[in-house]
Protein backbone atom coordinates (compact mmCIF):
# COMPACT_ATOMS: atom_id res chain seq x y z
CA UNK A 1 0.00 0.00 0.00
CA UNK A 2 1.53 3.46 -0.86
CA UNK A 3 2.66 5.52 2.35
CA UNK A 4 1.06 8.97 2.86
CA UNK A 5 3.67 11.68 2.53
CA UNK A 6 3.59 15.50 3.05
CA UNK A 7 1.98 16.30 -0.60
CA UNK A 8 -1.11 14.11 0.20
CA UNK A 9 -3.96 16.44 0.02
CA UNK A 10 -7.25 15.23 1.99
CA UNK A 11 -6.37 14.51 5.48
CA UNK A 12 -8.40 12.95 8.46
CA UNK A 13 -7.01 13.42 11.75
CA UNK A 14 -4.60 10.19 13.31
CA UNK A 15 -5.97 8.59 10.12
CA UNK A 16 -4.63 7.57 6.81
CA UNK A 17 -4.64 9.63 3.12
CA UNK A 18 -7.62 8.97 1.12
CA UNK A 19 -4.74 9.00 -1.54
CA UNK A 20 -3.81 5.72 0.08
CA UNK A 21 -6.54 4.18 -1.53
CA UNK A 22 -6.19 4.80 -5.36
CA UNK A 23 -4.33 3.33 -7.50
CA UNK A 24 -0.39 5.27 -8.22
CA UNK A 25 -1.41 6.32 -11.97
CA UNK A 26 -4.58 7.89 -10.41
CA UNK A 27 -2.93 9.38 -7.38
CA UNK A 28 0.09 10.69 -9.59
CA UNK A 29 -2.51 12.62 -11.52
CA UNK A 30 -5.61 13.87 -8.66
CA UNK A 31 -2.29 15.24 -6.35
CA UNK A 32 -1.27 17.96 -8.89
CA UNK A 33 -4.81 19.21 -9.36
CA UNK A 34 -4.67 23.23 -7.87
CA UNK A 35 -4.43 23.82 -4.58
CA UNK A 36 -8.00 25.54 -4.46
CA UNK A 37 -10.15 22.81 -5.91
CA UNK A 38 -8.46 20.05 -4.31
CA UNK A 39 -8.93 21.71 -0.48
CA UNK A 40 -13.09 21.64 -2.25
CA UNK A 41 -13.07 18.20 -3.10
CA UNK A 42 -16.16 16.18 -2.63
CA UNK A 43 -16.10 12.98 -4.84
CA UNK A 44 -13.54 11.09 -7.47
CA UNK A 45 -15.60 9.42 -9.96
CA UNK A 46 -14.04 6.82 -11.81
CA UNK A 47 -15.33 5.10 -14.76
CA UNK A 48 -13.79 2.55 -17.37
CA UNK A 49 -13.19 4.10 -20.39
CA UNK A 50 -14.57 7.11 -19.32
CA UNK A 51 -12.75 10.40 -18.14
CA UNK A 52 -11.33 10.77 -14.47
CA UNK A 53 -13.52 13.17 -12.76
CA UNK A 54 -14.20 15.08 -9.40
CA UNK A 55 -17.00 17.12 -7.62
CA UNK A 56 -15.90 20.13 -6.12
CA UNK A 57 -17.61 23.76 -5.61
CA UNK A 58 -20.86 22.28 -6.84
CA UNK A 59 -19.44 21.28 -10.41
CA UNK A 60 -18.10 18.89 -12.06
CA UNK A 61 -14.54 18.95 -13.40
CA UNK A 62 -12.66 16.96 -16.04
CA UNK A 63 -9.05 15.61 -15.34
CA UNK A 64 -5.92 15.59 -17.44
CA UNK A 65 -2.83 13.65 -17.06
CA UNK A 66 -1.19 16.89 -16.31
CA UNK A 67 -3.94 17.34 -13.51
CA UNK A 68 -4.92 20.38 -15.25
CA UNK A 69 -8.77 20.79 -15.36
CA UNK A 70 -11.56 21.42 -17.27
CA UNK A 71 -15.78 22.01 -17.16
CA UNK A 72 -15.81 20.02 -20.73
CA UNK A 73 -14.60 16.94 -22.45
CA UNK A 74 -11.14 17.46 -24.56
CA UNK A 75 -8.65 15.09 -25.85
CA UNK A 76 -6.26 15.76 -22.95
CA UNK A 77 -8.44 13.84 -20.07
CA UNK A 78 -7.59 10.98 -18.56
CA UNK A 79 -9.08 8.28 -19.41
CA UNK A 80 -9.99 5.65 -16.64
CA UNK A 81 -8.95 2.36 -17.45
CA UNK A 82 -10.22 -1.33 -16.23
CA UNK A 83 -6.76 -2.14 -14.99
CA UNK A 84 -6.86 1.21 -12.96
CA UNK A 85 -10.43 0.48 -11.67
CA UNK A 86 -9.09 -3.05 -10.70
CA UNK A 87 -5.57 -1.78 -9.14
CA UNK A 88 -7.64 0.54 -6.92
CA UNK A 89 -9.77 -2.48 -5.69
CA UNK A 90 -6.68 -3.77 -4.55
CA UNK A 91 -5.85 -0.89 -2.59
CA UNK A 92 -9.47 -0.47 -1.14
CA UNK A 93 -9.95 -3.98 0.40
CA UNK A 94 -6.27 -4.27 1.53
CA UNK A 95 -5.54 -7.48 -1.38
CA UNK A 96 -8.32 -9.22 0.33
CA UNK A 97 -11.49 -8.67 -2.15
CA UNK A 98 -12.95 -11.72 -0.06
CA UNK A 99 -12.80 -9.63 3.21
CA UNK A 100 -15.16 -6.68 1.71
CA UNK A 101 -17.66 -9.21 0.20
CA UNK A 102 -20.69 -8.30 2.65
CA UNK A 103 -19.41 -4.25 1.80
CA UNK A 104 -19.80 -5.19 -1.53
CA UNK A 105 -23.29 -6.51 -1.39
CA UNK A 106 -24.16 -2.97 -0.42
CA UNK A 107 -22.05 -1.36 -2.70
CA UNK A 108 -20.02 0.57 -1.08
CA UNK A 109 -16.44 0.27 1.16
CA UNK A 110 -15.73 2.31 4.35
CA UNK A 111 -12.06 3.18 4.36
CA UNK A 112 -9.86 5.00 6.97
CA UNK A 113 -10.34 8.45 7.68
CA UNK A 114 -14.52 8.04 7.36
CA UNK A 115 -14.03 8.56 3.21
CA UNK A 116 -15.96 5.78 1.58
CA UNK A 117 -15.88 4.30 -1.80
CA UNK A 118 -19.22 3.36 -3.56
CA UNK A 119 -18.60 0.42 -6.22
CA UNK A 120 -20.43 -0.76 -9.26
CA UNK A 121 -19.96 -3.34 -11.68
CA UNK A 122 -21.84 -6.94 -12.37
CA UNK A 123 -24.07 -8.02 -9.63
CA UNK A 124 -24.59 -11.94 -9.10
CA UNK A 125 -27.75 -13.02 -7.47
CA UNK A 126 -28.98 -16.14 -5.72
CA UNK A 127 -31.99 -16.79 -4.56
CA UNK A 128 -33.11 -12.92 -5.48
CA UNK A 129 -30.33 -11.60 -2.95
CA UNK A 130 -27.01 -10.00 -4.12
CA UNK A 131 -24.59 -12.55 -3.17
CA UNK A 132 -21.62 -11.26 -4.81
CA UNK A 133 -20.36 -7.94 -6.84
CA UNK A 134 -17.31 -8.44 -9.54
CA UNK A 135 -16.24 -6.84 -12.74
CA UNK A 136 -15.95 -3.42 -11.15
CA UNK A 137 -16.61 -0.59 -13.91
CA UNK A 138 -16.45 2.55 -11.12
CA UNK A 139 -15.57 3.72 -8.05
CA UNK A 140 -17.22 7.14 -6.41
CA UNK A 141 -14.60 8.30 -3.67
CA UNK A 142 -17.03 10.25 -0.91
CA UNK A 143 -14.75 12.62 0.69
CA UNK A 144 -15.36 12.63 4.75
CA UNK A 145 -14.81 16.29 6.23
CA UNK A 146 -15.97 16.50 10.24
CA UNK A 147 -17.09 20.50 10.51
CA UNK A 148 -16.81 20.81 14.39
CA UNK A 149 -19.15 23.55 15.43
CA UNK A 150 -21.68 24.53 11.98
CA UNK A 151 -24.29 23.41 14.90
CA UNK A 152 -23.91 25.66 17.11
CA UNK A 153 -25.68 28.13 16.24
CA UNK A 154 -28.60 26.16 15.84
CA UNK A 155 -29.11 24.00 18.59
CA UNK A 156 -30.96 26.59 20.28
CA UNK A 157 -33.50 26.18 18.11
CA UNK A 158 -34.19 22.84 19.02
CA UNK A 159 -34.78 23.44 22.57
CA UNK A 160 -37.60 24.14 24.38
CA UNK A 161 -37.91 26.77 27.33
CA UNK A 162 -36.24 23.54 30.15
CA UNK A 163 -33.66 23.18 27.94
CA UNK A 164 -35.07 19.77 26.60
CA UNK A 165 -34.56 18.50 23.55
CA UNK A 166 -37.26 19.01 20.61
CA UNK A 167 -37.75 15.68 17.81
CA UNK A 168 -36.31 17.19 15.01
CA UNK A 169 -36.10 16.15 11.09
CA UNK A 170 -33.33 17.76 8.72
CA UNK A 171 -34.66 17.61 5.29
CA UNK A 172 -32.11 18.12 2.52
CA UNK A 173 -31.37 17.64 -1.24
CA UNK A 174 -28.18 14.80 -1.80
CA UNK A 175 -24.93 16.65 -1.23
CA UNK A 176 -26.39 19.56 0.81
CA UNK A 177 -24.75 18.61 4.52
CA UNK A 178 -27.47 16.94 6.19
CA UNK A 179 -25.06 14.41 7.34
CA UNK A 180 -22.31 16.31 7.91
CA UNK A 181 -24.92 18.65 10.24
CA UNK A 182 -26.30 15.85 11.85
CA UNK A 183 -22.83 14.72 13.08
CA UNK A 184 -22.65 17.28 14.35
CA UNK A 185 -25.93 18.07 16.54
CA UNK A 186 -24.92 13.99 17.53
CA UNK A 187 -21.44 15.77 19.21
CA UNK A 188 -22.83 19.13 20.88
CA UNK A 189 -25.61 17.07 22.47
CA UNK A 190 -23.99 14.83 23.47
CA UNK A 191 -20.86 16.72 24.98
CA UNK A 192 -23.88 19.30 26.34
CA UNK A 193 -23.31 23.29 25.91
CA UNK A 194 -22.63 25.35 28.76
CA UNK A 195 -23.42 28.35 27.23
CA UNK A 196 -27.08 26.83 26.86
CA UNK A 197 -27.45 25.27 29.98
CA UNK A 198 -27.58 22.07 28.12
CA UNK A 199 -26.29 19.23 30.03
CA UNK A 200 -24.51 15.97 27.83
CA UNK A 201 -27.39 13.71 26.57
CA UNK A 202 -27.12 9.99 26.05
CA UNK A 203 -27.62 9.15 22.46
CA UNK A 204 -28.02 6.02 20.52
CA UNK A 205 -27.08 6.42 16.76
CA UNK A 206 -28.18 3.61 14.16
CA UNK A 207 -25.59 4.36 11.64
CA UNK A 208 -26.74 1.76 8.97
CA UNK A 209 -24.68 2.75 6.55
CA UNK A 210 -21.43 3.95 8.41
CA UNK A 211 -21.89 7.25 6.93
CA UNK A 212 -22.37 9.43 10.33
CA UNK A 213 -19.53 7.72 13.21
CA UNK A 214 -17.69 6.14 9.58
CA UNK A 215 -16.30 3.35 11.27
CA UNK A 216 -13.63 1.38 9.89
CA UNK A 217 -12.79 -1.58 11.68
CA UNK A 218 -15.00 -1.34 14.58
CA UNK A 219 -13.57 2.11 15.59
CA UNK A 220 -15.58 4.99 14.91
CA UNK A 221 -13.24 7.88 12.89
CA UNK A 222 -15.62 10.53 13.63
CA UNK A 223 -16.24 12.60 16.82
CA UNK A 224 -19.79 11.76 18.04
CA UNK A 225 -19.46 13.50 21.40
CA UNK A 226 -18.97 11.98 24.90
CA UNK A 227 -22.16 9.70 25.48
CA UNK A 228 -23.07 8.00 21.93
CA UNK A 229 -23.15 4.49 21.56
CA UNK A 230 -23.23 3.43 18.02
CA UNK A 231 -24.53 0.06 16.45
CA UNK A 232 -22.51 0.38 13.14
CA UNK A 233 -24.57 -1.13 9.85
CA UNK A 234 -27.53 -2.30 11.79
CA UNK A 235 -31.12 -2.01 9.88
CA UNK A 236 -32.27 1.53 11.67
CA UNK A 237 -35.76 -0.42 12.50
CA UNK A 238 -33.59 -2.68 14.31
CA UNK A 239 -31.41 -0.78 15.77
CA UNK A 240 -33.67 1.25 17.20
CA UNK A 241 -35.37 -1.48 19.09
CA UNK A 242 -31.81 -2.72 20.32
CA UNK A 243 -30.90 0.57 21.55
CA UNK A 244 -34.28 1.22 23.26
CA UNK A 245 -34.17 -2.18 25.14
CA UNK A 246 -30.30 -1.83 25.82
CA UNK A 247 -28.85 1.19 26.20
CA UNK A 248 -31.46 3.91 27.83
CA UNK A 249 -30.71 6.45 25.58
CA UNK A 250 -32.73 10.07 26.05
CA UNK A 251 -32.33 10.43 22.10
CA UNK A 252 -32.02 8.53 19.00
CA UNK A 253 -30.29 9.08 15.69
CA UNK A 254 -30.68 7.67 12.31
CA UNK A 255 -30.34 8.67 8.92
CA UNK A 256 -32.67 8.94 6.09
CA UNK A 257 -35.79 7.03 7.17
CA UNK A 258 -38.70 6.86 5.16
CA UNK A 259 -40.17 2.96 5.42
CA UNK A 260 -42.89 1.70 7.16
CA UNK A 261 -41.08 -0.25 9.68
CA UNK A 262 -38.42 2.97 10.66
CA UNK A 263 -42.21 4.79 11.61
CA UNK A 264 -42.98 1.89 13.76
CA UNK A 265 -39.82 1.94 15.72
CA UNK A 266 -40.13 6.00 15.86
CA UNK A 267 -43.41 5.48 17.54
CA UNK A 268 -41.75 2.86 20.33
CA UNK A 269 -38.97 5.07 20.76
CA UNK A 270 -41.87 8.33 21.51
CA UNK A 271 -43.40 5.59 23.33
CA UNK A 272 -40.78 4.78 25.84
CA UNK A 273 -39.93 8.64 26.27
CA UNK A 274 -37.01 9.14 23.59
CA UNK A 275 -36.46 11.98 21.87
CA UNK A 276 -35.78 11.21 17.98
CA UNK A 277 -33.29 12.90 15.53
CA UNK A 278 -32.93 11.82 12.18
CA UNK A 279 -32.86 12.79 8.11
CA UNK A 280 -35.17 12.45 4.73
CA UNK A 281 -33.86 13.39 1.20
CA UNK A 282 -36.09 16.17 0.24
CA UNK A 283 -36.38 19.41 -1.18
CA UNK A 284 -39.17 21.54 1.01
CA UNK A 285 -41.62 20.90 3.89
CA UNK A 286 -44.41 20.50 0.52
CA UNK A 287 -42.48 17.71 -1.16
CA UNK A 288 -41.99 15.54 2.38
CA UNK A 289 -45.70 16.00 3.51
CA UNK A 290 -46.22 14.58 0.06
CA UNK A 291 -44.04 11.20 1.27
CA UNK A 292 -46.38 8.52 2.66
CA UNK A 293 -44.74 7.61 5.58
CA UNK A 294 -42.62 10.60 6.38
CA UNK A 295 -45.33 12.68 5.38
CA UNK A 296 -47.85 10.89 8.01
CA UNK A 297 -45.37 11.29 10.48
CA UNK A 298 -45.06 15.38 9.82
CA UNK A 299 -48.56 15.63 9.73
CA UNK A 300 -48.60 13.74 13.31
CA UNK A 301 -46.64 16.47 14.93
CA UNK A 302 -44.18 13.92 15.66
CA UNK A 303 -40.66 16.24 14.64
CA UNK A 304 -41.37 19.69 16.88
CA UNK A 305 -38.75 21.02 14.70
CA UNK A 306 -37.62 20.48 10.76
CA UNK A 307 -34.55 22.02 9.20
CA UNK A 308 -34.88 22.64 5.56
CA UNK A 309 -30.93 22.56 4.17
CA UNK A 310 -29.97 24.06 0.87
CA UNK A 311 -27.03 24.70 -1.07
CA UNK A 312 -28.37 27.89 -2.66
CA UNK A 313 -25.60 29.87 -0.49
CA UNK A 314 -23.43 27.06 -0.91
CA UNK A 315 -23.52 23.58 0.70
CA UNK A 316 -24.84 23.64 4.06
CA UNK A 317 -27.30 26.23 3.54
CA UNK A 318 -30.09 26.39 6.61
CA UNK A 319 -32.90 27.93 4.60
CA UNK A 320 -35.55 27.50 7.71
CA UNK A 321 -36.04 26.04 10.91
CA UNK A 322 -39.87 24.91 11.10
CA UNK A 323 -42.09 24.96 14.02
CA UNK A 324 -43.44 21.18 13.69
CA UNK A 325 -46.79 22.26 14.76
CA UNK A 326 -47.52 25.53 13.41
CA UNK A 327 -45.46 24.99 10.63
CA UNK A 328 -44.10 28.50 11.12
CA UNK A 329 -40.57 29.36 10.02
CA UNK A 330 -37.99 30.68 12.89
CA UNK A 331 -35.44 32.11 11.16
CA UNK A 332 -35.55 35.54 10.08
CA UNK A 333 -33.05 34.40 7.22
CA UNK A 334 -31.11 31.82 6.11
CA UNK A 335 -27.72 30.26 7.91
CA UNK A 336 -24.75 29.83 5.89
CA UNK A 337 -22.69 27.17 6.99
CA UNK A 338 -19.72 26.56 5.13
CA UNK A 339 -19.82 22.59 4.69
CA UNK A 340 -16.91 21.90 2.15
Amino acid sequence: MLKANDNNFIKKSNTLYLEEYLCPEIREVIVTIPKDIKSSIEEIRLRVNKPLMIYANNHDFFITRKGEISSSENQNNYIVSKKNIDNCIQFISDYSIYSVEEELKRGYITIQGGHRVGIVGRVVLENGDIRIMKEFTGLNYRVAREKIGISSKIIKYLLNEKKEFLNTLIVSPPQCGKTTLLRDIIRNLSNGMPDLKLKGLKIGLVDERSEIGAAYRGIIQNDLGLRTDVLDGCPKAKGMIMLIRAMSPEIIATDEIGRIDDAFAIHEALLAGIKLITTVHGNSLEDILQKKVIGDLVKDSVFQRIIILSNKKGVGTIEKIIDGDTFKNLLYCPIVNKVV
